[in-house]
């Protein structure tokens, strides 16, 4: 922090997050919901657990879709997310799917780290691409994350990671004061069904289940059609809210 252009660029980074409330207030009402699933899977795969502060920075969890077209709270793309293991159609999307997509990052991150040499810089290369932090790294013969000079995203990315740490672990020091009645929870107590056949219309499937398409989709986000095939020989875990 003595080194004044890392900490302007850190202070930038707290501004941002601090006074952009409603993004903020998001994210600390939705921790409660999100971290403890985050955090056990991370330990699981040997990922620091700070990692999943990327989750935050890439999507604030929101379920959406960049203009780039990354999706889910952890923002793969496609080919990414195949290539770790996720289905993705137009009828299952699985970087909707917290759980899986949270092991696909961890073991993405894992990669990256054998790649780049640290976690700090396989955190900008989640964010620019292994091959283009490795590019500028070369050029401009630095050592380290901070003595790049890298596009605005990216040069902005791992200390917007810091900060988002330092206001979620200490909001009060920040201006926010949430109590932990108005934080989220699980959105339902949920069993689990697998299923095997296809799936002819997801409402009529709820209804069978006395439930509805709605909340049947809040519990499953990575179901993205009506409907649902299910080849021979492979089969699909749905949650559906307890009675």
């Amino acid at each position: 922090m003595e080194d004044m252009d890392i900490r302007k660029r850190l202070d930038r980074e707290l501004l941002t997050n601090t006074f952009y409330h409603s993004s903020t207030q998001h994210i600390l009402k939705h921790k409660t919901a999100y971290f403890p699933i985050i955090e056990s899977i991370l330990r699981e795969e040997g990922v620091p657990e700070d990692l999943k502060y990327i989750a935050v920075a890439e999507s604030a969890f929101r379920d959406f879709r960049s203009p780039a077209g990354a999706s889910g709270v952890w923002h793969f793309m496609k080919g990414t997310a195949k290539q770790y293991g996720l289905e993705v159609n137009g009828e299952v999307d699985e970087r909707y799917h917290l759980e899986k997509a949270t092991r696909a990052a961890a073991k993405f991150l894992k990669d990256l780290k054998q790649q780049m040499g640290s976690w700090t810089l396989a955190a900008a290369a989640y964010n620019r691409g292994a091959s283009g932090v490795k590019n500028k790294i070369q050029q401009q013969r630095a050592e380290t994350y901070y003595d790049l000079n890298l596009n605005a995203e990216t040069a902005r990315y791992v200390f917007r990671i810091v900060a988002l740490k330092d206001i979620i672990e200490d909001p009060g020091y920040y201006g926010f004061f949430i109590e932990s009645e108005d934080t989220y929870q699980p959105d339902y107590d949920f069993a689990t069904v697998t299923v095997t056949e296809s799936v002819v219309n997801w409402g009529d499937f709820a209804r069978q289940y006395g439930t509805t398409y709605r909340k049947l989709k809040v519990l499953n986000p990575w179901l993205r059609d009506v409907n649902l095939t299910v080849s021979r020989g492979n089969s699909y875990e749905i949650r559906i809210p307890r009675r």
